[in-house]
């Protein structure tokens, strides 16, 4: 039978330790190596999650040159791997140096088991967590789609959807009304893919979008040579979309004309003399029934589409949908544009979750696809989203996500006082040069 305890990998040249550490972790599958070679033999070969790292290696057992080569050399080949380094006494500087350099923690000698075994239990259950996230950012959408394409875990959204999927069967018109960007298109989508008329076709036209003049053609055809360039006569929107669903975006752009046309067809289902078999979704940003009282949108056509209707909720009124739908449009645009991109810095989070979303989800999908093409490291910060990155009405409750997003802070301010002078931003922040350059490389930020 197959061994699936978690591997752990100690790097320790002292023989009684090596015994010592052995006897104490039963729970896991070790592997034990006395110098860098034989340590990435066996990262190489058995990939374990999680390292103990003596610094001081033959051919240097005194010092910490061969440590550090080999913690670079581990990080480099599996970068995800916790490394939990030993720091003999009076070396602190050193394990918090190896900290800097991308190790998970540190233990001093002489070894307190006990103490040493709660850090590896703790970054294993940290690199399973981690691991956890990556996997639902590589499939954020596996879980979370409901009418088959629109994402979101929010309650506000998974009433909607599921008052379209009720209402999908039923042969009534159904209007959308929620702002520009809330995917009201996708959810026509939705209900006409759950609905008798998903083998028919889908048929969308942006009323706002065509000039009046040309928006008449658009929904009804027109003949040969009515139209500059018409070579032969085309049919409409309207008698294309015959055994499936017409969805007519920003409905409340129709000129008045057009209305009364489109009236007469929803009344008489007959365009130059052919029945046409269509079921109308309609979707508007505007208050209908004002227009209605302004003489801009005729009452009897309002209620022929507006049979049902379901108003959609902006984005910021989604709990936890910015940061779900953050993770979607990352992973696409990543792996069209930028695979170096794998997450979201704390900060990041922190902002997707306080920022207003005032253009809802198209404003959020283009903030992102920018931040890929932009960043600088492997993680999107608040920055690279241009939103705050304070994290200001968001409440960090990880000390290690805290931490590094007043970091973050700080450094970025340090920096943009000194105009870039990396020696005067350690002074400004009460850090050596090597410090600073080593938070630099941590964060993954740029100078």
């Amino acid at each position: 039978m197959a061994d699936t305890r978690p591997k752990l990998l100690i790097v320790e040249d002292d023989p009684g330790l090596q015994r010592q550490l052995r006897w104490a972790y039963e729970d896991y599958q070790l592997f034990i190596a006395g110098d860098r070679e034989e340590a990435i033999e066996f990262l190489r070969a058995e990939a374990p999650a999680v390292v103990t790292l003596d610094l001081g290696l033959p051919p240097d057992p005194n010092g910490t040159t061969e440590g550090f080569a080999t913690l670079s050399e581990i990080l480099r080949i599996k970068p995800d791997t916790k490394v939990i380094v030993a720091s003999g006494h009076g070396a602190r500087e050193s394990a918090l140096s190896a900290m800097s350099g991308g190790a998970y923690d540190f233990y001093q000698k002489p070894v307190d088991i006990d103490e040493l075994g709660l850090l590896v239990r703790r970054a294993f259950h940290v690199h399973a967590l981690e691991s956890e996230n990556a996997r639902l950012l590589e499939q954020p959408a596996a879980d979370s789609r409901v009418l088959g394409r629109l994402i979101t875990a929010a309650p506000e959204m998974l009433k909607v959807a599921r008052t379209i999927e009720r209402v999908a069967t039923a042969n009534v018109s159904v209007m959308l009304l929620g702002a520009s960007g809330t995917g009201k298109e996708l959810l026509a989508r939705g209900l006409h893919e759950a609905s008798p008329r998903a083998r028919g076709p889908f048929v969308a036209i942006n009323c706002a979008a065509i000039p009046e003049t040309l928006l008449e053609a658009e929904l009804f055809g027109h003949a040969k040579g009515a139209l500059t360039g018409a070579i032969k006569a085309t049919p409409g929107k309207i008698e294309s979309s015959e055994g499936g669903t017409l969805f007519l975006d920003e409905v409340g752009d129709l000129p008045l004309p057009i209305q009364v046309k489109i009236l007469r067809f929803l009344q008489e289902r007959v365009i130059e003399g052919i029945a046409v078999d269509t079921r109308i979704v309609c979707a508007t940003h505007q208050n209908l029934e004002a227009m209605i009282a302004a003489n801009s949108f005729r009452e009897d056509l309002y209620y022929r589409l507006a049979e049902i209707v379901i108003p959609i909720p902006k984005l910021k009124d989604r709990s936890g949908d910015p940061a779900l739908l953050a993770k979607h449009f990352l992973s696409r645009f990543a792996r069209e544009m930028n695979p170096a991109v794998k997450g979201l810095a704390p900060d990041a989070l922190a902002a997707l979750d306080a920022w207003a979303w005032p253009g809802n989800v198209r404003e959020l999908e283009n903030r992102m696809k920018r931040a890929v093409i932009m960043a600088d490291g492997k993680l999107i910060t608040a920055a690279d989203l241009d939103l705050p990155g304070d994290g200001e009405g968001f409440e960090l409750i990880n000390l290690r996500a805290a931490r590094e997003v007043a970091d973050r802070r700080a450094i970025r301010r340090a920096i943009a006082t000194s105009q870039g002078n990396i020696s005067n931003a350690a002074k400004l922040l009460g850090i050596s040069r090597p410090t600073l350059y080593d938070l630099l490389k941590q964060y993954e930020m740029q100078a």
